[in-house]
């Protein structure tokens, strides 16, 4: 049973909610996905418009559709159709998608996640590119929901976009974490994505702009973590400071020193220290030894009960392990600064997430791109033609499709 069973996945559409997408997932005012319409020919496989020119040669017939996934997935459509339906409008001609899911449902393995009907000549060259904006977003919105899930209570933060190649896959991926985030807000009260980090893709997240403070580069710029700090509240006014306190390796010392200078925020939970610290170190003030030792204080049990080498570093190895967070709360209270949050990054994927979940760090949010596929052959989404003029046919070895369709049409389903 996968970790989003055991917990309580997004609970599959029953069968009388089941309808056509149209208009759906339908956004007017969109800008136009890629490639265009007009340019479908150069970016789709090339033996898919050979066969659009045989069957404008030997007629046309109405088929459909069964798109599927390997893996268990979170239902993340919403890009795909729209693509569809701007190519159907561009084409003048009727595309009907049949979704069998809610956008953030939970899907197993080989279900079909829709059906696609409509003309063979003008669907046949769509196969390549429709594929293209469903698998990974579907991976990402899993894994979004998975590390939500885990950490109800944190706050996150999508930082994927420098990771993506290419601004269409960053729409894809911020578009993944907020689908995620919204299945794990259902399901478990999670806070789930609270932004992401640019601009142009933060209306998914309810935002009319990025979020984030300051980079390592305005820490080298100013000369001090304090300095950057002083700059940032000078030309943002007003706003929440994060300050990113790992650059000159003295994370307690120069949160502590931010703490003093801006003491007014850090007393009314609006000043937050960010540890970002990479895995060739510890964080100021620990080792080995202090690491064990500050996980013995806090969550005694943690250490003994660890399943793997990856777990054991998350917890008291280098960068920003469970111990490092503990050992930062630990300074803050102590100093009389106990409302000053704690946000983490640096490598917070599902393990990661789940590791300090298991441990319960005192985290108050993560900014993290680590939802992004890991392994990308997992995203690979796959179209079947499971009728033909209203025949049921499919290739030998996928005759599992024809079970979900054949309900679908005993129940007024379309044919």
């Amino acid at each position: 049973m996968s970790a989003s069973e055991s917990r309580g996945a997004p609970s599959p559409r029953s069968e009388a909610d089941e309808g056509s997408a149209e208009n759906v997932f339908l956004e007017p005012s969109a800008s136009v996905l890629q490639p265009p319409p007009g340019d479908v020919e150069p970016w789709t496989d090339r033996y898919f418009v050979k066969t659009k020119q045989t069957i404008g040669r030997f007629g046309d017939k109405t088929v459909c559709y069964a798109v599927f996934m390997r893996r268990p997935v979170i239902f993340t459509p919403r890009l795909m159709v729209r693509w569809l339906q701007q190519v159907a409008a561009a084409r003048g001609i009727t595309i009907r998608i049949d979704i069998n899911y809610r956008e953030g449902d939970w899907v197993g393995a080989g279900e079909p996640l829709l059906y696609i009907i409509g003309s063979f000549y003008h669907l046949v060259d769509l196969e390549t590119l429709y594929l293209q904006k469903l698998g990974a977003p579907c991976v990402a919105a899993y894994n979004a929901f998975t590390m939500c899930s885990d950490l109800p209570k944190v706050g996150f933060l999508a930082m994927d976009a420098r990771h993506c190649a290419g601004i269409e896959m960053a729409e894809m991926m911020a578009y993944a974490a907020a689908t995620g985030s919204e299945a794990a807000k259902r399901e478990s009260g999670a806070r789930g994505f609270i932004g992401n980090a640019n601009d142009a893709t933060a209306h998914y997240f309810g935002q009319t702009k990025g979020l984030g403070t300051m980079p390592h580069a305005l820490i080298g710029y100013a000369g001090s973590t304090l300095r950057a700090a002083e700059m940032f509240a000078e030309t943002f006014p007003g706003d929440d400071l994060t300050v990113l306190v790992d650059y000159y390796g003295r994370e307690v010392t120069d949160s502590l020193e931010v703490c003093r200078r801006f003491k007014e925020l850090a007393e009314t939970s609006r000043l937050a220290v960010r540890l970002d610290t990479h895995g060739g170190r510890f964080i100021e003030g620990l080792d080995p030894q202090e690491s064990y030792a500050v996980l013995e204080r806090n969550v005694p049990l943690a250490v003994r009960r660890y399943r793997n080498d990856t777990e054991l570093r998350y917890l008291t190895g280098t960068g920003v392990s469970a111990a490092a967070i503990f050992h930062m709360r630990e300074q803050l209270d102590r100093a009389g600064y106990p409302r000053v949050r704690i946000v983490a990054s640096s490598g917070f994927d599902v393990q990661k997430c789940k590791v300090m979940a298991d441990v319960g760090a005192p985290i108050d949010a993560i900014g993290t791109g680590s939802y992004l596929p890991d392994t990308w052959k997992e995203t690979y989404a796959t179209a079947d033609i499971v009728e033909y003029d209203g025949v049921a046919s499919v290739k030998v070895g996928r005759e599992f499709l024809l079970k979900r369709r054949a309900e679908a049409n005993g129940n007024g389903g379309a044919s």
